[in-house]
């Protein structure tokens, strides 16, 4: 730590104010975070290792260059054994989809919008990224080759599947993963494989855009298994459409960088898939079933359902692994039951109104003859029909008023009579449903248009109300995502008042 605070004084000059531990993850790195006296921040790395130090280091500098979206290294000290990187915060991808896990895999718009942005980045930073690099650099070593894929493959057997007791024949196996081994380090489409690509490893900043970390381990290999790695990570529960739909988006950008052939490259994934779901088993085990640390063992549950998907859906091509795989996810431990689920839920949160700052795409509001007074404000209402439309408070004799009663009512079924359209059961009915989804999209689209040229005539107010029955699901989610989606793209000032809830929300301007 002394030689940590010192690279910290020999960087900026100064000593710092306080220098706060951070939790471990899964490595032996150990993060500190430090405070300089005008509140700016530095994150302090100490490793054991000085050959994978290196290769974070020169990973993120080459990115860096390039501009793609890692923490910068500012500096490192002579031993290599630690250096400082910018400061990303504290919100990864995982904890911004925590809700969506605990309700089973049921995903809002927004958190899926938080994946897609996350996969399309992908390919720029193992197509673009790698294009330069020289892969001599990377820890253990330069490229996964038949000889790393064995290694992952023991790790699963040594760790996880003699630690179940299962009876197998210990040389078919072997023979088998001989096979895998050639069949995996034959894939074509080779360029930097993150190898640990995930949403723990995935920082997002003030605005919300994904930043990628932990990429120490990345060498050259099968860019297919990083999207393994990310689809299929145990805890996430993705479901099957939105794994087809997150392919998709990657597929659509990898396009940008290299030719793409999709059914190869579908082929492909099935076989990283595999390996992927028995490499982190292998980690798992160890970590779990060794270590007894409880993340990893509740990790177990999950991945197993994600390999008993893969196996009903005949993707293991190799007869005798199937067959020991299949008795594995078949054994007492492993298969879930009423009586003994996996998972246990533990019940819904209230969603975060706005847990993302807004960034202004269109640039800052300019003035006409017309009006001139600007900038806008947006006043968004929610209302029940049997109260009456609301007041608009400007004396510009109101806006836009949109009828949600023809969408599905979830306050006719009792587990959401007392709760409101800003709390996630809520929100994760009617996305599930549907109906609110492409009837916000029409609004989305009048509403853009609308305040697009409010700003440019500099016009300062601008009203829409949503009403419904009761005023308290269907118009209350609708009124406040469209409040979100103004302030997000156009940065204008929005003021919200759901009317029969009794709560009044401010989304200030964008400086």
């Amino acid at each position: 730590m002394e030689g940590l605070e010192l690279l910290y004084k020999k960087y900026t000059g100064k000593n710092s104010i306080s220098c706060e531990k951070l939790p471990k993850a899964g490595s032996n790195r150990q993060y500190y975070r430090f405070i300089a006296a005008d509140g700016s921040t530095l994150i302090g790395v100490v490793g054991t290792s000085r050959d994978e130090n290196h290769a974070f280091c020169y990973l993120s500098e080459q990115f860096s260059l390039l501009q793609l979206p890692v923490p910068r290294v500012v500096a490192k000290s002579d031993d290599g054994l630690r250096y400082l990187q910018e400061d990303l915060g504290d919100l990864t991808l995982f904890d911004a989809l925590k809700n969506g896990r605990e309700a089973g895999g049921r995903y809002t718009k927004r958190e899926k919008d938080l994946l897609r942005h996350t996969i399309a980045l992908l390919p720029s930073i193992q197509i673009r990224g790698g294009r330069s690099l020289d892969f001599s650099h990377c820890y253990p070593q330069a490229e996964m080759d038949v000889t790393n894929v064995l290694f992952d493959l023991n790790y699963f057997k040594y760790c996880f599947l003699k630690a179940t007791g299962l009876d197998f024949h210990e040389l078919k196996l072997e023979a088998t993963f001989q096979l895998m081994a050639k069949d995996v380090a034959c894939i074509q489409t080779r360029a930097f494989m993150y190898r640990d690509f995930q949403a723990r490893n995935v920082m997002l900043d003030s605005k919300g855009n994904p930043y990628f970390i932990d990429f120490q381990g990345g060498r050259k290999g099968p860019i297919q298994y990083d999207v393994a790695s990310f689809l299929w990570q145990a805890s996430a529960r993705y479901s099957s459409d939105l794994r087809r739909e997150l392919i998709k988006v990657y597929i659509e950008n990898l396009k940008q960088y290299t030719e793409v052939s999709e059914v190869t490259f579908r082929s492909d994934l099935k076989l990283c898939v595999l390996f992927r779901l028995m490499q982190v088993l292998g980690a798992y085990g160890f970590r779990g079933y060794f270590e007894r640390k409880k993340h990893f063992l509740e990790s177990i549950p999950p991945a197993m359902d994600n390999l008993r998907e893969m196996l009903a859906e005949d993707a293991c091509p190799y007869p005798y692994m199937r067959e020991v795989l299949t008795n594995l996810v078949n054994m007492p431990q492993f298969v879930s039951t009423p009586q003994k689920p996996h998972v246990r839920a533990d019940g819904y949160k209230t969603t975060n109104r706005n847990p993302y700052k807004a960034h202004v795409q269109d640039g800052p509001a300019t003035f006409s003859k017309y009006d001139g007074k600007g900038p806008l404000v947006v006043r968004v209402n929610s209302f029940s029909y049997h109260k009456g439309i609301p007041e608009d408070p400007s004396g510009n004799g109101g806006g836009y008023v949109f009828d949600c009663r023809s969408t599905h009512n979830p306050g006719r079924y009792e587990p959401y009579k007392n709760l409101t359209g800003l709390d996630e059961p809520v929100i994760r009915f009617l996305e599930d449903d549907g109906e609110i989804l492409s009837f916000l999209d029409s609004v989305y689209k009048l509403a853009d248009a609308h305040v697009q040229r409010y700003i440019q005539r500099g016009f300062t107010s601008l009203m829409f109300s949503f009403g419904c029955t009761g005023g308290q699901h269907r118009s209350v989610y609708s009124a406040q995502h469209l409040a979100e989606h103004i302030h997000q793209k156009f940065g204008v000032e929005v003021r919200i008042n759901h009317r029969e809830q009794d709560i009044v929300q401010v989304l200030e301007v964008n400086k």
